[in-house]
């Protein structure tokens, strides 16, 4: 099992962490996304994942792209720990929250459209950073309302164990912070947050703590 990753991608570090809760421990491939204009552009590396993307997991001869794809697949063939839970409404309650960052926030703050932002559109820098502070904003304000509601049901954001939900809000907020968004106003998340990061899985699953982590 090879995991191609790169250490401050938010998408690869949901994987991290998912590796960590499920005990899997798969060879990592650096994929560095600035360097040389960006090794996921290679021919060899796009011949794996056609979108030129992180992250991608090969496993017996799979080539499994898409972090929430990915974290599907482990809880198909690794059921415990449980990323879901079993009720078919509270299922459907975790993927919506974990959606609304890989699917809503994720995708227009990640490093391809900012670049894009600046080269061709011509936006400055601190333009491309309030456009990243925006779209997250509108997104943690739901989720900060979901999290506030179903606070009575544990110490994370729907229980008292971490899955799906947790899983891809610890790096979202990782990443809101590095752009100066002001995380004060999401008292719940943060709680949760600091709840997960008190787990080694998560813990270590952090940027920083990554082989290929750049001072």
């Amino acid at each position: 099992m090879r995991f191609h990753g790169f250490f401050r991608s938010g998408a690869a570090w949901r994987c991290r962490i998912a590796f960590a809760l499920k005990g899997v421990t798969p060879d990592f491939v650096p994929v560095h996304l600035r360097r040389g204009g960006g090794e996921q552009k290679t021919p060899a590396y796009r011949a794996l994942n056609p979108q030129g993307l992180v992250p991608t997991l090969e496993v017996d001869g799979h080539a499994l792209t898409q972090s929430l794809a990915i974290l599907e697949w482990l809880e198909e063939t690794i059921p415990e720990p449980a990323f879901l839970p079993k009720d078919p409404f509270e299922r459907a309650e975790v993927r919506a929250f974990a959606l609304v960052i890989a699917a809503d926030i994720h995708p227009i703050c990640n490093l391809r459209v900012l670049n894009h932002l600046k080269d061709p559109l011509g936006h400055s820098q601190d333009e491309v950073d309030a456009w990243y502070r925006h779209w997250n904003v509108l997104g943690l304000e739901a989720l900060e309302a979901i999290a506030v509601r179903n606070a009575g049901k544990g110490r994370f954001v729907f229980g008292d164990t971490p899955g799906m939900a947790e899983i891809c809000l610890a790096p979202q907020l990782g990443g809101a912070r590095r752009f100066g968004v002001d995380l004060a106003a999401f008292p719940r998340l943060v709680e949760v947050e600091a709840a997960c990061n008190a787990l080694p899985a998560f813990a270590n699953a952090v940027p920083g703590k990554q082989p290929d982590a750049e001072a």
